[in-house]
């Protein structure tokens, strides 16, 4: 455990002008406010913020982050206030604190739902100041290196997958490689620690036998470049093991088929020297084709330069050889915290200013759901990229996969709402083409273009996925209002009434509504009838006619008050039933009067009402003792009841009001309505309408059918 004088020293050593009073007295408030606390491994809890601290020396940041770093624990384990922190050290801090402290009480759980929330919270958490994460990360990965301490299996494992899919990416996007490194080998060794432990077997192997050979490689570069009088720094790094584990899937090839597990960085002194430096290699040695990438004309978006080449190089091997100059090695290695993020007059590091974080926030801005922001914030910070220029040579970065649709929402959403088409190396192509590095696009709009819900099948950016969906979501509610509306006219119309949206906006906290739009919505998506809208309106209806009360997921039973010995005869009279026996009429054949009929008894059930030709009547053959043959009573009929019809209509202006009107001209009343399929072109829909019988309900479909919007109806069966 570091020492504090070390601390503050270390501090020093790479800024001059930091308080070293603050940084003293923080040590002690924090190891005094955690007192005799115990970590799980047994150590002093305060080990704990000291180590978070040191890891940010490491990568020079400001003295106000390795002050927030000592601190970030008090405020939820021990006593200490926000108020507190402020007295003795600034509002700055306390600032920095109450960040931190708030991402670890809402520290993600093992339901999706709460990691989605509680990534949303974090994203706008460091949108403030980027310094709560960058404390965050040096806080997680502590936590990764004690995680053995942990007892419980399966927590090890939770926060081992939100490591490798949140934390470690976020890094990589904050362009601290070597963190994000560790944090993902960390996470290897618990989600999969058979095939880690195989890899590094190997590694230890070839180190044994004296076959990696990094020394001899290194050495031969540098007298390679020397002969050049080219000064360069040359070291030689062994991938992690996650590392070479991934490439073996993404390549699906063994390791003894990797030849570059160790990476060869060449340090020059300038941009011009790298390509110098790229020359001498490339001369000297053979180039596998295929394997330059220039990330220094094309940066990568978390501004990471560097010169990347593979060639057989000394000892006949295979080698990846990184070209970078000085301050591109130190950004390469820090990351962000290389930049002068930090102005010594003490303004906040804004996390806004950095693009990849723009666009999660705008991400954050289109999705209501926290389920579909995790998502679309993951395929965001995927590390496969490509790179892409604009017309007018503007780099746009996107993952692997991505399309011109894709890139026209990172040009601006605007662009890609209302895009039309592509030309890609001035060729016109589909916008489901994948992009390839170094295309250029230029992407054809139109104002009448909207977003169609088939991109969402092929793009692969958050943003273009977000907004989609949103579009998609605005699009649908209007569709389920509009359909609302024609429900409830038609049901007040039944009722002998005129809809209005007067009367229905006295209702709306009846069904804990706040606008009509979102009434009408309910009704059109079947969660509401329009029936129970007439009767909160008006509710004499429903003592009125107790005959018509229909349930929103299954047929009850329509009663009717009569004097008949006294009792309640059923609105659907039956010839042939058991008195006193329950009956059910089945959702599988949807009876209707006018149809035959035939009653199957089930113990404890009582009797279930089939159509004669239902086909569930098959699983009844072998019992036949449990068929009773049924009619309806044709003189003591009344009232409506329920059928059921499926459709495919066509996705065009209108055809969802046409098909309404249709229902309520031939006497029909919509009790439910459900869409249970959607494409651009066609819905698939099923519709409960009430009916006097079953003649009723095909003259319906008939008049349904002698329209063209309607592709395809029939009586349900199902």
């Amino acid at each position: 455990m570091i020492r504090q004088f070390e601390l503050v020293e270390n501090v020093k050593a790479y800024d001059l002008s930091a308080d070293e009073d603050a940084l003293n007295r923080a040590y002690v408030f924090a190891m005094k406010a955690h007192g005799h606390q115990k970590r799980a491994s047994g150590d002093p809890y305060f080990s704990h913020p000291l180590e978070v601290a040191e890891i940010l020396t490491n990568y020079k940041l400001d003295s106000k982050s390795i002050i927030t770093a000592l601190l970030h624990d008090t405020i939820e384990d021990t006593d200490v206030t926000s108020e507190d922190i402020e007295d003795q050290f600034g509002n700055e801090i306390a600032h920095l604190v109450e960040g931190v402290t708030k991402l670890t009480k809402i520290e993600l759980q093992s339901a999706q739902s709460d990691q989605a929330e509680n990534f949303r919270k974090l994203v706008l958490a460091m949108s403030e100041d980027i310094r709560v994460l960058l404390v965050k990360l040096a806080d997680r990965l502590h936590n990764m290196r004690t995680l053995q301490f942990i007892e419980n299996t399966e927590k090890r494992r939770r926060i081992s997958l939100e490591t490798m899919e949140i934390f470690a990416p976020l890094a990589e996007r904050m362009g601290m490689q070597e963190m994000k490194n560790e944090l993902e080998d960390l996470a290897f060794a618990e989600l999969n620690s058979d095939a880690r432990s195989s890899i590094t077997a190997r590694l230890q192997f070839l180190r044994d036998e004296g076959k990696d050979n990094v020394d001899a490689v290194v050495s031969e570069l540098k007298n390679t470049l020397e002969k050049e009088k080219l000064p360069a720094n040359v070291l030689g790094r062994q991938k992690s093991p996650y590392s070479i584990w991934l490439k073996t899937q993404r390549k699906n090839v063994s390791f003894e088929q990797i030849s570059d597990i160790i990476a060869f960085r060449i340090i020059v002194d300038s941009t011009q020297d790298c390509y110098a430096a790229l020359g001498v290699i490339n001369q000297a040695y053979r180039v596998i084709p295929g394997r330059l990438k220039d990330y220094i004309s094309t940066p990568k978006p978390n501004g990471y330069q560097s010169l990347h080449t593979s060639v057989i190089g000394p000892e006949k091997q295979r080698i990846e050889i990184q070209i970078r100059a000085k301050g591109m090695h130190e950004i390469a290695e820090y990351g962000i915290a290389a930049h002068s993020l930090y102005k010594q007059n003490g303004d906040a590091a804004s996390g806004k200013e950095f693009r990849w974080l723009r666009e999660l926030l705008e991400i954050l801005d289109q999705t209501a759901n926290p389920d579909d922001f995790l998502e679309h914030t993951k395929l965001e910070m995927y590390p496969n990229q490509v790179f892409c220029f604009t017309p007018v040579g503007d780099v746009i970065v996107l993952p692997g996969g991505a399309t011109p649709v894709d890139f026209a929402y990172a040009v601006h959403s605007e662009i890609g709402d209302h895009c039309v088409g592509a030309r890609i190396n001035s060729r016109s192509m589909p916008l489901r083409t994948e992009l390839d590095n170094g295309d250029q696009v230029e992407i054809i709009t139109s104002q009448a273009q909207i977003p169609s819900p088939i991109w969402e099948n092929f793009v692969v950016t958050g943003k273009a996925r977000a907004h989609i969906k949103r579009f998609i979501r605005s699009r649908e509610k209007e569709e389920y209002i509009s359909l609302g509306q024609a429900i409830l006219e038609g049901a007040f119309a039944n009722e002998g009434y005129e809809y209005t949206e007067t009367i229905a906006h006295d209702v709306l906290t009846v069904f804990n509504k706040s606008t009509i739009d979102d009434l009408c919505a309910d009704v059109g998506a079947g969660h509401i009838t329009g029936l129970s809208v007439v009767e909160a309106v008006f509710p004499g209806i429903k003592e009125e006619n107790k005959s018509r009360l229909l349930s929103f997921a299954r047929v009850r039973s329509l009663r009717k008050k009569s004097k008949v010995n006294d009792k309640i005869r059923p609105a659907i009279a039956i010839k042939g039933m058991i008195p006193g026996m329950a009956l059910h009429y089945a959702g599988c054949c949807h009876a209707l009067p006018g149809d035959r009929i035939v009653g199957i008894v089930t113990k404890g059930r009582g009797m279930t009402i089939h159509t004669i030709d239902c086909e569930k009547l098959e699983d009844f053959t072998d019992t036949p003792e449990h068929w009773i043959d049924l009619s309806w009573n044709e003189e003591e009929l009344d009232g409506f009841h329920v059928g059921h019809i499926t459709l495919v209509v066509g996705n065009t202006l209108g055809s969802l009001g046409k098909l309404c009107t249709i229902i309520g001209n031939n006497s029909g009343n919509i009790s439910n309505l459900k869409i249970t399929n959607r494409t651009p072109e066609f819905f698939d829909m099923s519709i409960d309408i009430e009916v006097r019988d079953a003649k009723h309900l095909t003259a319906i479909i008939a008049a349904l059918r002698a329209i063209p919007e309607i592709k395809q109806v029939e009586r349900g069966r199902s």
